[in-house]
């Protein structure tokens, strides 16, 4: 069968092709740049779901190359508001060109992985047996046919223009300053959040700990983007208008504020970020897909497209896996399967645009008598400056790991209905770990043949069949795995329409002893039985397999110029 076609090699793309290779599906991934990884001030966060995704893919890395904090502290004017203890909660802080290169390391010592630079994508086409796409490069004109194509190809997405996807939303939400600074601050390990800091010229800064004795620096810039004054070098080291004097100005006022005396430092890099809010109309068109920012964009509050691009490849992964191995006279109800990628991923995202229209006029900064008026109407700033904490450590609305409480099975059909059920997106942390479409959280576990492993790790090729049983851990594993219910859950396991594998745990949390849990390959609960129902697991599997043949729906030849495809900007992306 033909490989899955990935345009783009950023992070999304990567990660993408490395959890397909985990299924055993070979990608092509086709790269416009020249495989290069540049550094720059871009980072971003990740929480527990994030960084087991891309530690089970290949990128071992990822903790060692970040940096790990301590606290997170929201400060105004002179005094602290809020200190938030980061101990027991895992948020890692890494630098966005360490992550591309961990990702493009692994995907380059993986043979299922075909990396192609220079190649330029000018044309596809797809039917009922796959896509086909044109390619232009230094060496002439290429062809390549493969099973689906997914979008990885960032905010000006060929991919998305040549599928007529429209991408509105509003195109500068927040303006940002960012540098990368070689410093010791006075507060090791903590990131800081400073609105109205005690020094003249900006209204809102933040310092962020990276590895090595590094920091990120932002200043929240004023609405607009004014002209520069004098031309500006576009291979700068910073590119655009917070050049020059501007940025030395900022980096010398914020550090000689926060330390009581201008530190030694060394200005790495630096440049200014616009962060618009748009979100496409469609993730899924036949057998193409979108996903990162090709998808979806966001930034303002701190949040982290990023992270919800690395989710995109891990809910489509494993269904593009369990499409592609399925034989073609047995094909599933693909267009239920794939389907639920959109459904999912474009929920959870549009929800989190909405609750950034909801929350900026309580959020954005203000001085004076603005300032008093919104204080009096809708309460104090510390009494909001939790929602800025959510933003920037990847938590709430903002960033928290989404649930899929009415697509438990990742299918857009009708499952049993189950209790604690709720509907559409929601967020994991609002709902029990038993309530099914939650992120299941990570525990200990012990596989089949007795091995110790954790939860997290044995996500992402098949689907997990979870028994809750006491004393796992201190009987050896040859008193166990022959009793009870064992024999007969292995044999289910075999039994159900996808691929399973069966794990024993101590505790599970709001679960009784002998609960079985079936769970996603991208760690979702698709549902719980009180004891052994193989009835009720073959249920809640059946939509992944039924007999439906997919409808794929042909958008028809597409031919990009290059004046084409510039994205509406008539309505908001958060509706």
């Amino acid at each position: 069968m033909d490989p899955v076609i990935i345009v783009g090699a950023g992070p999304v793309g990567l990660a993408l092709a490395l959890a397909l290779a985990r299924n055993e599906v070979p990608s092509v991934v086709l790269d416009e740049g020249a495989g290069v990884c540049p550094e720059s001030p871009r980072t971003v966060v990740l929480g527990a779901d994030t960084a087991a995704f891309l530690a089970r893919i290949g990128y071992t890395r990822v903790v060692s190359d970040a940096a790990r904090w301590d606290a997170f502290t929201i400060w105004r004017r002179r005094a602290e508001v809020l200190r938030l203890p980061l101990e027991d909660e895992p948020v890692l802080h890494l630098a966005q060109h360490r992550l591309q290169r961990g990702l493009r390391d692994a995907a380059t010592a993986t043979p299922l992985i075909r990396l192609t630079p220079r190649h330029r994508v000018v044309e596809l086409t797809q039917d009922l047996d796959g896509v086909t796409v044109r390619t232009t490069s230094p060496d002439g004109e290429s062809r390549w046919h493969g099973s689906h194509l997914v979008g990885c190809d960032g905010a000006r997405s060929t991919v998305r223009k040549l599928l007529r996807i429209r991408f509105p939303g509003r195109p500068a939400v927040d303006r940002h300053a960012v540098a990368t600074v070689r410093v010791d601050l006075p507060f090791p390990g903590e990131a800081r959040l400073h609105r109205e800091p005690p020094w003249r010229g900006d209204r809102e800064a933040s310092a962020r700990p990276l590895p090595d004795g590094l920091w990120r620096l932002d200043w929240r810039l004023p609405p607009g983007r004014p002209q520069p004054a004098e031309p500006v070098d576009p291979h700068a080291t910073w590119p655009g208008i917070v050049t020059g004097d501007t940025l030395l100005t900022r980096v010398t006022a914020a550090l000689t504020g926060w330390c009581g005396e201008l530190p030694p430092h060394q200005l790495l890099a630096a440049a200014d970020h616009t962060y618009q809010q748009r979100l496409a109309g469609r993730f899924r068109t036949g057998r193409c897909f979108l996903a990162g920012d090709a998808a979806h964009l966001h930034g303002a509050l701190g949040m982290q497209n990023l992270a919800d691009g690395l989710r995109d490849a891990d809910n489509l992964a494993w269904r593009l896996a369990l499409a592609w191995h399925l034989p073609p006279g047995g094909a599933p109800a693909e267009s239920a399967l794939l389907d639920g990628y959109e459904s999912e991923r474009r929920g959870a995202v549009g929800a989190r645009l909405r609750a950034v229209d909801q929350t900026m006029p309580l959020l954005r900064p203000l001085r004076g008598w603005a300032q008093t008026r919104r204080s009096l109407i809708s309460g104090s700033f510390r009494k909001h400056a939790p929602l800025l904490a959510d933003g920037q450590l990847g938590t709430g609305r903002f960033g928290g790991a989404p649930a899929y409480p009415a697509t438990p099975s990742g299918v857009v059909v009708r499952v049993p209905e189950q209790r604690g059920t709720g509907r559409g997106t929601s967020l994991t942390e609002q709902l029990t770990p038993t309530t099914p479409g939650v992120q299941v959280p990570d525990l200990p576990v012990v596989t089949a043949d007795g091995a110790a492993d954790t939860l997290r790790a044995r996500l992402g090729t098949v689907f997990l069949l979870v028994l809750v049983a006491p004393g796992t851990t201190v009987w050896s594993a040859e008193h166990w795995l022959g009793a009870g219910l064992m024999p007969r859950l292995t044999e289910l396991a075999d039994a159900l329409p996808v691929p399973t594998e069966v794990l024993v745990t101590d505790a599970y949390p709001g679960a009784t002893p002998h609960t079985v849990l079936l769970i996603r390959p991208d760690g979702h609960l698709l549902g719980t039985t009180p004891g052994l129902h193989p009835e009720t697991l073959h249920t809640l599997t059946a939509p992944l397999t039924s007999d439906a043949r997919e409808k794929v729906h042909i958008q028809g030849r597409g031919e990009l110029s290059e004046s084409e495809g510039t994205p509406p900007q008539d309505r908001d992306a958060g509706q």
